[in-house]
């Protein structure tokens, strides 16, 4: 079976360093160790390389974009790259990749999946969403924003490479650490306003792409905010930097919101987590907002701590005790990494998709894997 995924923006120094683009890269480096695995993304010029884990991606030049959006390139190679594929696997169910890459299975009889990463759009009635044969989702929270269709959908949540991210049981810890880009729906406004007299607090990242004002101001909003505080910026953030801040930090911080400091409501602000599964592989203890697919991952109590979102004395007391509580927040720690373990790795995330791809080239209907 030769599977190819879908993703409008790369992830790295050339795209952007999202969830987003992260997900699809690690999803199809985890299934190429059994899968025939290509990833099809977008850039500046075409381009195709081989990676160690037996991934391929290529290339193809994003020729423009609709309305300028970044999640909506349209480069004429697609059609050609998708060519041999048995299963064709999107990204971002609203981008215009997806749609265009699911009509061109759709004529060739292939098969088709889609992921979706939070791109706000239209289904066009329900009818974008008849194009895909399944939805391999990462939340129950996200299958609901999509309506998708129990009987189709597989819900593979995410995943974490658990040997780049592990504790070290020598090194100290301190502080407060927020990870993600600083977009005004990731609530870090909120987290400076809860920051204890005298915590430490690392906020690392990158910046927002297509906001206008006054959103795209955030970042300066922050920086004002953080004045006289001990706080250190890391923007952009070194990805090879990542693991050394999780496992030196006390305390991971995902206070992402409903409703942002400029009034604007968020009808989808957190599908999953990456960065929560990332800290908790790490052994750090998390404290995040109750919403999206956050309390799917998160057990509180257990393995972090959930507040509602946007409640700066929530958010203050629980930063305070685990930074005053070194045991009671390794303890934390301990069971977050074992959660992770049990459930939340990428091979155990790649392999419920191609589960669910064996179950799709099953289903009659339509061409089956081409024979070895």
């Amino acid at each position: 079976m030769q599977v190819v995924h879908v993703s409008p923006t790369p992830f790295g120094a050339g795209g952007l360093f999202g969830g987003g683009e992260r997900y699809p890269l690690e999803l199809a480096r985890a299934l190429a160790q059994g899968v025939d695995c290509e990833l099809v993304t977008f850039g500046a010029a075409p381009g195709r390389w081989d990676e160690p884990s037996g991934l391929r991606i290529r290339q193809v030049r994003a020729a423009a974009y609709w309305r300028g959006h970044v999640a909506h390139p349209l480069g004429p190679g697609l059609i050609t790259a998708l060519a041999g594929a048995d299963v064709v696997h999107a990204h971002q169910f609203c981008s215009l990749p997806a749609l265009v890459a699911a009509l061109s299975a759709r004529a060739r009889g292939q098969r088709t999946a889609v992921t979706d990463h939070g791109l706000l759009g239209s289904d066009w009635g329900g009818r974008r969403q008849a194009l895909f044969d399944r939805f391999l989702l990462v939340s129950g929270f996200s299958a609901g924003v999509l309506d998708a269709p129990p009987e189709r959908t597989t819900l593979l949540y995410g995943g974490v490479d658990v040997r780049r991210f592990a504790p070290r049981p020598d090194e100290a810890r301190d502080g407060a650490l927020f990870v993600g880009r600083l977009t005004p729906h990731k609530g870090v406004d909120r987290l400076l306003a809860a920051l204890p007299p005298g915590a430490r607090l690392t906020i690392a990242g990158s910046t927002g792409h297509d906001a206008c004002p006054p959103e795209s101001d955030y970042p300066s909003l922050l920086r004002r905010l953080a004045a006289d505080r001990a706080v250190r910026f890391l923007i952009p953030a070194p990805d090879a930097e990542l693991p050394l801040l999780y496992r030196r930090a006390r305390v991971f911080v995902l206070p992402s919101v409903e409703r942002t400091v400029y009034g604007r409501e968020v009808p989808i602000s957190e599908l999953l987590g990456l960065t929560l599964l990332e800290a908790m592989a790490s052994g750090t203890p998390v404290v995040a907002s109750r919403l999206g697919g956050i309390p799917e991952i998160v057990e509180d109590g257990v393995t972090g701590y959930l507040v509602p979102p946007g409640d700066v004395a929530a958010l203050r007391d629980r930063l305070a005790y685990l930074l005053a509580r070194p045991r009671q927040a390794a303890a934390l720690g301990a069971a977050a990494r074992a959660r992770v373990l049990e459930r939340f790795t990428w091979r155990a995330c790649a392999e419920r998709c191609a589960a669910a791809y064996a179950d799709l080239a099953a289903a009659p209907g339509r061409r089956g894997p081409r024979a070895a």
